[in-house]
């Protein structure tokens, strides 16, 4: 079984499985570690029932005193249902089969709870920001954090890859502490110092099959809690631990449902026994500002999570944009406090409503530092939807900024098949390669692929001046070498023009024209320098279909030349840029040794669509890592 290591982990290989004496049983004494597993559908069901499995385990492990009394504490019992729930969320979402779930205490690392989730497609691998989803009837949306909750809370874990099923797996240390060793000459620790804190006490089996209470942790309510300065440290140092870890797994989120999906899980059952996140809608100033919505309700019985949400979307609440945590009088089954997630400059963004069931013998409503700390968390989560808020809307920019730069559709052309592939790095941001395939008039058809040298928003402010001249000059009659000539001198007056210290835009550019005509198409081109054309033959040889010639923009009064050819039925003529061409692996460029020759070679008989997809394949395998550059590359193929 292969494994990879994966940031964080502290194991080699991937603890072995032992099975249990049946399903979901426990290993008797003497048989071998405490163990237990069970098989769930690949279904929306599959999170719930992970969480009731996990609880309903570890509460008959702490019933029988396995491993022994003191080792199973509550935060140990919310860390692994928390995580087991995020990945089995994955493993339904992503890779869509059943899911075995496989709980055990590790005797060779002192008791940790190992638990195992396994998938049955080893191929695909876990998403860094999978797809949002809405509407599911098991909470709210999951946005694809399970790795990163693994690795926060886990003290190791990994992924195992078989050739049927992929395993994720993660070690939980147990409540029990090994006891500290004494150096020659150094005082004996105290041993008040070793004993567990109130939130490190065992669980009971009532604790983990009903409401778990892990607020008390950080509140007093309960009468029979011990009071002083020792638990009061205790509460801080868990107070500032979670604010910790909630400022981390909150500052990695790009949306707004995924930030508020993760603060009520963070919430429940830590603060809370059930919580609700309303977000306020973007509007312009002056208009009419719409209702918030209810983006994430989490509770911690399963079954309570639509009545809550049926009940909370009756009453919403309205509070100042003051960000303190009120007492909110409508809570479904106890006390509640409310706070209003206000950003940076006193922007509201949404409201936070935490609750607790009331049951006898606590208080009627949260205490004050509970509500303390529920502000400290409100202000974390504000400034996380404001940071996804604006990181929305640059992408949404550049979104349309990249759309206006590219063209609304290729042209098509009469005997000429033809396909483009543009994929600019990032997905979303506007890239300096662009193309354009477009009727130039008087029986002739216009195709370009260019580049410009830079990156980011000053690349594509060149991109979007260059695409209009070029069609303006194709236009207006000019030929192939003209056009290039004349789109030099305006990138040279551009240049003239800016500011003291612009970069200088420089540009290459793969420009022709194609003329059909009854025994084939007649091709004019040139290469201001980019990338040289190839022709493929349908017999298999390819050759270079330009020669190379300046920069646009580098020299004023630059002379270029065209150079003509007829594209018979059959012939392909491939046009790439320098993503192509410069992908590396290693030392190694994709074009090194006429690469990319080699592959196109390969692709004789193929419809313009399969050229471009199998260049594609090629330029992606090429590296383990994801492109580093745009990627652009055009098809002709002549019919």
């Amino acid at each position: 079984m292969g494994t990879s290591s994966t940031a964080g982990e502290n194991e080699a290989v991937a603890p072995a499985p032992v099975g249990p004496p049946h399903p979901g049983a426990a290993a008797p004494a003497g048989a071998g570690p405490p163990t237990a597993r069970t098989s769930l559908p690949g279904d929306a069901l599959a999170p719930s029932a992970a969480r009731r499995f996990v609880r309903t385990v570890l509460a008959d492990w702490a019933a029988h005193a396995l491993p022994a009394p003191g080792e199973l504490t509550q935060p140990l019992a919310d860390d692994a249902t928390l995580l087991v729930s995020e990945l089995v969320t994955n493993a339904v979402v992503h890779a869509g089969t059943s899911v075995e779930l496989l709980c055990r205490l590790d005797p060779v690392r002192g008791g940790a709870l190992v638990v195992e989730v396994t998938d049955h497609h080893p191929a695909r691998e876990f998403r860094a920001r999978p797809r949002h989803r809405t509407g599911d009837r098991d909470g709210p949306a999951h946005c694809g954090h399970g790795l990163r909750l693994v690795a926060t809370l886990a003290e190791s874990w990994g992924t195992a890859y078989r050739r049927t099923d992929k395993t994720v797996w993660f070690h939980l240390p147990t409540g029990r502490r090994a006891p500290a060793r004494t150096l020659p000459g150094q005082k004996p620790p105290d041993r008040t110092a070793l004993e567990p804190s109130f939130s490190e006490q065992p669980l009971s089996e009532q604790a983990l099959l009903h409401d778990l209470r892990v607020a008390e942790v950080l509140a007093p309510s309960h009468p029979r809690r011990p009071t002083g300065p020792k638990h009061t440290g205790d509460r801080d140092h868990h107070a500032l631990s979670f604010l910790a870890e909630a400022s981390e797994l909150l500052s990695g989120q790009f949306d707004e449902d995924a930030v508020a999906s993760l603060a009520t899980q963070l919430a429940v059952p830590r603060l809370a026994d059930w919580c609700a996140v309303w977000l306020d809608a973007e509007t312009t100033p002056g208009a009419i500002r719409p209702a918030p919505r209810l983006s994430c309700v989490w509770h911690a019985r399963e079954s309570r999570i639509e009545p809550l949400r049926r009940a909370l979307h009756r009453t919403p609440p309205a509070l100042p944009a003051a960000g303190s945590a009120v007492p909110w009088p409508y809570g479904p089954d106890g006390p509640a406090l409310a706070c209003r997630l206000v950003a940076a400059g006193g922007r509201g963004v949404g409201t936070l409503l935490l609750g607790r069931t009331h049951t006898p013998g606590t208080a009627d409503a949260m205490p004050a530092d509970i509500a303390a700390l529920i502000e400290d968390f409100a202000r974390r989560i504000a400034v996380a939807l404001a940071s996804a808020r604006r990181y929305t809307r640059q992408a949404t920019i550049s979104r349309i900024l990249q759309r206006g730069l590219l063209p609304r559709g290729v042209a098509e052309i009469p005997g000429v098949e033809r396909a483009v592939v543009y994929e600019p790095r990032g997905d979303t941001s506007a890239g300096g390669d662009f193309y354009d395939v477009f009727a130039g008039g008087r029986g002739r058809w216009c195709f370009a692929l260019g580049d410009v040298c830079g990156s980011g928003p000053e690349a594509a402010v060149t991109t979007g001046l260059v695409r209009p001249w070029l069609r303006l000059l194709a236009k207006e009659g000019h030929g192939v070498a003209a056009v290039l000539e004349r789109l030099g001198r305006m990138l040279a007056e551009e240049a003239a023009e800016a500011e003291p210290g612009a970069a200088p835009r420089f540009l290459s550019l793969l420009y022709g024209e194609l003329v059909p005509h009854a025994d084939g198409v007649r091709c004019t081109l040139a290469s201001a320098g980019h990338p040289l054309p190839l022709l493929l033959r349908p017999d298999g040889t390819v050759r270079a279909a330009a020669a190379p010639q300046m920069l646009l923009g580098v020299v004023d009064d630059a002379v270029y030349r065209a150079e003509s050819f007829d594209l018979a039925a059959g012939d392909t003529l491939l046009c790439v840029t320098d993503g192509v061409t410069e992908r590396k692996s290693g030392n190694r460029l994709f074009d090194d040794g006429d690469g990319l020759a080699a592959v196109l070679a390969g692709c004789a008989g193929l419809s313009a669509e399969g050229v471009a997809a199998r260049i594609r394949q090629a330029v992606h395998g090429f590296a383990r890592t994801p492109p580093d550059d745009d990627l652009a590359l055009l098809v002709l193929r002549a019919q």
